[in-house]
């Protein structure tokens, strides 16, 4: 894995588009016809690899991107020659371009993170939006997609928030810019179930919702918006988006800087009391 690497893409989705899924598929497909040929269910195979039925689920329909662990751990249960067959699948993995890979790469990272932070400064992040608000913003995108692209994007966004709860020790914090919310995307009623939203997830004990000020003379995020993950091995990696691009950082003294800028964002923006008491000022106006 490089630093820095960009991926192009031309699809919101969280699944893989048409056409660079087929590796993911295939090693989907592979992984199943190893455990079923052990006679493991899906739901007796997760733990003995350390990941949940759920998560081995969406790998073996070729929906998540594979973690690197998941072949020595796969050959701790169903032997070398598993291990062995994983790993050739997951090099050619590597080779195929596409942002649905990188994707499904991050998106994997999110889900074996102890922690995830996230700072928005363009649309709420996606952990966070009701299905009111995906709809809204799908709605408004260019080029126009159809019904069955956005029921397909906003099934994809709302399975990938069980994370939330699925991950109930991985410490959560998202800081999100107060204009989103004055912006009203949809109007007054989606505006109301995402702030009704914030307000619900804000309630759990490892997750931790600050909103930016309109007003901060001092804001620091003017690179725009930033997404770091920490592994279990306690290595950190970033994320960044851009219109038709995303970045997944890797190298450390890069990573460093997306750390030292969240840190100072997270002191400029409301604390979490505070923020809970703008968002009751913000639904009570509505």
């Amino acid at each position: 894995m490089t630093s820095n690497q960009n991926a192009r893409t031309s699809s919101p989705s969280d699944e893989p588009e048409p056409g660079t899924s087929d590796g993911l598929k295939t090693y989907g497909a592979v992984l199943k016809a190893l455990r079923t040929e052990a006679n493991l269910t899906q739901e007796e195979f997760g733990p003995l690899v350390r990941y949940s039925d759920h998560y081995i689920a969406k790998i073996e329909q070729g929906k998540r991107f594979p973690p690197d662990k998941l072949p020595a751990r796969a050959e701790e249960v169903l032997g070398p020659l598993a291990g062995k067959v994983l790993r050739a699948a997951a090099r050619s993995l590597r080779r195929k371009p596409g942002l649905a890979s990188w994707f499904q790469q991050w998106a994997g990272i999110e889900e074996e993170a102890i922690t995830l932070c996230a700072y928005e400064c363009r649309a709420v992040p996606g952990l966070l939006q009701p299905e009111p608000y995906i709809r809204a913003v799908l709605e408004r995108q260019l080029p126009p997609h159809t019904e069955e692209q956005i029921d397909r994007v906003v099934a994809a966004r709302l399975e990938r928030q069980r994370l939330l709860e699925d991950r109930p020790h991985t410490a959560f914090s998202f800081i999100i810019e107060q204009c989103l919310l004055e912006r009203a995307v949809g109007g007054d009623t989606v505006t109301k179930s995402v702030i009704d939203h914030l307000l619900t997830v804000g309630q759990r004990t490892n997750v931790e919702v600050q909103v930016m000020p309109l007003r901060q003379e001092d804001h620091t995020g003017s690179n725009g918006q930033l997404y770091l993950a920490e592994s279990e091995e306690n290595q950190w990696f970033g994320y960044t988006e851009a219109h038709q691009s995303s970045n997944l950082i890797t190298a450390a003294a890069d990573v460093s800087v997306l750390l030292q800028r969240y840190s100072k964002l997270r002191s400029q923006a409301l604390d979490c009391r505070a923020t809970v008491s703008l968002l009751e000022r913000l639904r009570g106006a509505l």
